[in-house]
């Protein structure tokens, strides 16, 4: 298992678009064979940070999810709301490892 955790540095005067931009990418993860485990927006603090996070079962699923992402209509509809609203400023991408209890 391998999870994706994404730090977004976006535009605060752009919330509500990027809360948009995360409502589709849930659908699309979940559909493509991840788990989405959703977006965290900026509340208290940082007004232009925000976070989401999802689990594939391997490395190589998270690629292959890559990999039909860019030709998947749906998702390039999402990549490009984000650039036609510039919501998202940049972004920081990290494959994490679950550790559980009694495992």
């Amino acid at each position: 298992m391998v999870t994706c955790f994404l730090k977004y540095v976006i535009d605060a005067n752009k919330i509500a678009e990027f809360e948009h931009y995360g409502k589709l990418w849930i659908t699309l993860v979940d559909r493509l064979g991840g788990q989405h485990h959703g977006y965290l927006l900026p509340s208290e603090g940082a007004n232009n940070i925000a976070y989401a996070f999802f689990t594939f079962p391997s490395l190589a699923a998270y690629e292959d999810y890559r990999t039909r992402s860019f030709k998947d209509p749906d998702c390039q509809k999402a990549f490009k709301y984000a650039q036609d609203t510039g919501c998202i400023l940049s972004y920081e991408r990290s494959f994490l490892r679950p550790v559980f209890a009694g495992a």
